[in-house]
């Protein structure tokens, strides 16, 4: 059998296990941002409890801990057997540490809600724990959207890494919100957190537009403009400037709640449409891969040892065609030809089959590299606000103001910022 076509053959059965490999991480995805969005929830009910300091959300809390119980089971069966894979995929390394610190958090979980039940922690301490948790359930979904090969899919899964993380800032802010109308928070420190988390769900959101497809991206708008958006702007605008310290406004905790859980279920929508649309496309890409590797195996067949046959001429690899040579019929012709003109036919098909994967995988690792530079910003950015945070005792917040005033300051792209910092941090001190 012609060599090339062999490498032909298993570079084919390579792509379609690595599409079934991303079509099963599309489904923990989809199981993920399930429970990404019960944790969200549990979280703003559990603020409202702490805030309300009665029992009178204990019922609907108790529920919703319910809730994310089974959407737990229903994510650790999806990791039961992704265990006996780690020996084959060494590249998901990274997502099988970040599953395991995933599952950690999750043991511990119930210990936090007693905790916070019993009022022994305070509000912002039970936001950040869930933060935390949320955190890691978010990196899974980076570390996939990382490791992808396929660069539509990558696109996808980039779309989809940045809307649940400006979804989670959402989230957040409800949360924020809540603390803040309670009065458990300083008012000062909490306005600059929700500008923090505006302005950082907005940055995630033009990341999404960037990425998304056309009905995604259309569906998403269509939730820019329901009616929820415009209340949730009013109040939005009284907790960044209102007075904080009169009756009308410290009942408005559950008015703040209501509103962003409309709006934040709505874009649970878009959500799903891009992990369903993220599947579908992983499905697509395996029956064409499929159907590819059904002809190279038909070709196979067609070039077994036949008598009469005659070798393809060498020079055909390197664009050059012998002189006196007549290129093989083609449509009708072709079919007409003779079994001692059919072989040299199909090797030479097979060299065009070659230049033809060779290109094609050259294109789509150029848009798979400009798709992945989006996350490789977003790993420099972060690591650098790791550093500010670490030398200058900042907060997450505080860090990423100051790289952006930096930034503006030097008239330079935040990423170029971040690098400088990190081209310094070796040489500060421990």
């Amino acid at each position: 059998m012609n060599t090339s076509l062999q490498f032909l053959r298993l570079a084919k059965r390579g792509e379609i296990a690595d599409l079934r490999q991303l079509a099963s991480t599309s489904d923990l995805v989809q199981i993920t941002g399930r429970l990404i969005h019960g944790l969200q929830r549990e979280r703003g009910i559990a603020n409202l409890y702490l805030g309300d300091r009665s029992d009178r959300h204990l019922g609907q809390w108790h529920a919703q801990v319910a809730d994310c119980a089974a959407l737990v089971c229903a994510l650790c069966d999806n990791l039961a057997g992704r265990h006996d894979d780690a020996a084959r995929a060494g590249a998901s390394a990274r997502l099988f540490n970040r599953i395991a610190f995933v599952l950690e958090g999750l043991e511990r979980l119930p210990v936090l809600r007693a905790e916070a039940e019993g009022r022994r922690l305070t509000g912002r301490q039970v936001v950040d724990a869930y933060v935390r948790l949320i955190a890691g359930l978010l990196a899974m979904i980076f570390e996939a959207a990382d490791g992808a090969t396929d660069p539509a899919i990558s696109r996808l899964l980039v779309a989809l890494f940045h809307f649940m993380q400006g979804k989670e800032f959402a989230a957040q802010e409800r949360a924020e919100g809540i603390a803040l109308l309670a009065g458990t928070v300083d008012p000062v420190a909490s306005r600059a957190h929700l500008t923090h988390l505006i302005e950082s769900h907005e940055r995630c959101d033009r990341i999404f537009r960037d990425f998304a497809g056309a009905a995604q991206l259309q569906l998403a708008i269509a939730l820019q403009e329901a009616d929820m958006v415009a209340e949730q702007e009013r109040l939005r605008r009284l907790l960044l400037t209102g007075r904080l310290d009169t009756p009308d406004i410290r009942s408005l905790g559950p008015t703040w709640f209501a509103c962003c859980t409309a709006r934040i279920d709505a874009m649970r929508i878009v959500e799903d449409r891009l992990a369903t649309d993220l599947l579908a496309l992983c499905e697509q890409r395996i029956a064409a891969a499929e159907a590819e590797l059904h002809e190279l195996d038909a070709l196979a067949v067609a070039l077994t040892p036949a008598a009469g046959s005659r070798p393809c001429p060498a020079l055909d690899f390197f664009g050059i065609e012998p002189a006196g040579t007549a290129r093989p019929a083609t449509g009708v012709a072709a079919e007409a030809s003779t079994t001692r003109h059919f072989r040299p036919h199909l090797e030479r098909s097979i060299l065009d089959l070659v230049i033809d994967q060779r290109d094609r995988l050259q294109a789509m690792q150029t848009e798979l590299d400009e798709t992945r530079k989006s996350l490789q910003e977003r790993k420099v950015i972060e690591r650098a606000k790791g550093v500010l945070m670490a030398h200058r005792k900042l907060n997450e917040a505080a860090a990423h103001r100051m790289l952006r005033e930096m930034a503006m300051n030097g008239n330079r792209r935040l990423v170029d910022v971040a690098e400088a910092v990190l081209a310094v941090s070796s040489v500060l001190p421990e």
